[in-house]
């Protein structure tokens, strides 16, 4: 091979690496968003079914429900439109409560529970996080009254 060729070869060979690292760099990217889903969304079929995501809303008063000796708990998130159960298993935020505006991540099973790794509820009483307020804003907007649509 003269030194003309091996210089080519050394351009793909540089053009062909580039190439692939950036294939991985924006896959692993990608797998590692976490995107935000309203219970109306949700309940819209738009969630994803297979990876993990944040859903956000107000813990619907009375649907508080324990399990005796664990740390397992579950509850009905709703943005007004709509209603998702979501179970949870350990340790709730000390701001937990019903009425309280929350953000969980997890997944969605096949039966349309969430099933949450993390709960995060706000930090005090004006503040809501943006993305549940924009939910129930849209919610609200949509004009939709009455009863909530359960998932």
């Amino acid at each position: 091979m003269n030194k003309r060729s091996r210089r080519k070869m050394l351009v793909a060979m540089v053009i062909f690496g580039v190439s692939i690292a950036t294939v991985l760099a924006l896959t692993a990217f990608d797998e590692n968003l976490l995107y935000f889903y309203s219970p109306t969304q949700i309940h819209e079929g738009e969630a994803p079914q297979n990876r993990s995501f944040r859903v956000g809303g107000l813990v619907v008063d009375g649907s508080v429900r324990r399990e005796e000796n664990s740390l397992a708990v579950q509850f009905d998130l709703t943005d007004n439109a709509a209603v998702v159960p979501v179970t949870y298993t350990g340790i709730l935020p000390d701001l937990f409560r019903e009425g309280q505006g929350i953000v969980a991540m997890g997944r969605l099973d096949a039966s349309g529970l969430f099933v949450a790794d993390e709960v995060l509820a706000k930090h005090d009483e004006n503040y809501m996080p943006p993305e549940v307020a924009d939910a129930l804003n849209t919610a609200h907007e949509a004009g939709k009254s009455g009863q909530p649509t359960t998932y």
